[in-house]
């Protein structure tokens, strides 16, 4: 729930010219999910870790122009604010609500998460862009690229989350 009231508020927030109302409630996001974890630093890797790698997709997605945001909150040089704080509210659901998808020695798991990134994905990008916060430019070559894009990093975030487990051994509800 906690994932899906931070999408909001990072889509609705820049669909409103608020970059950083997304940005705000992360932050509290952050505290609260770093003070659950069983091994803190992990949890911080993961989450420094999906920024950077959304961030550069996101940024490459802009530079072809694929994508357009709005209200980055600082220049276009970096990323959006806020697209960067979804990110990071993404890789807080890997070591807990998306805890599923972590088994990555049966093919099986590889698939269902290639297969949810390249469907989730996407969606969420569509729907941040009925809200006004996105615009999909160059279609329908950005639906391949987020497609595609997404269809590679959920899979490579799902296998650092394995790396960097902050939740392990820990019981999530």
């Amino acid at each position: 729930m906690l994932f899906q009231a931070g999408w909001f508020a990072c889509v609705l927030g820049a669909a409103n010219q608020l970059p950083w109302l997304g940005v705000w409630f992360f932050a509290g996001f952050l505290s609260w999910h770093i003070s659950q974890a069983k091994y803190a630093m992990q949890e911080i890797k993961l989450i420094l870790a999906a920024i950077i790698i959304g961030g550069i997709y996101d940024q490459l997605m802009r530079h072809f122009g694929l994508l357009t945001y709005q209200a980055h909150g600082w220049g276009t040089a970096l990323p959006a604010a806020w697209i960067l704080a979804l990110w990071a509210e993404f890789a807080m659901t890997l070591n807990v609500s998306l805890r599923w998808m972590k088994n990555l020695k049966i093919p099986i798991n590889w698939f269902v998460a290639t297969l949810f990134g390249a469907i989730g994905g996407p969606l969420a990008y569509i729907a941040a862009a009925r809200l006004g916060a996105v615009n999909i430019d160059n279609l329908p070559l950005s639906y391949v690229g987020l497609c595609v894009g997404w269809a590679i990093l959920t899979p490579l975030l799902v296998y650092l989350s394995t790396k960097f487990d902050g939740y392990a051994n820990v019981k999530t509800a």
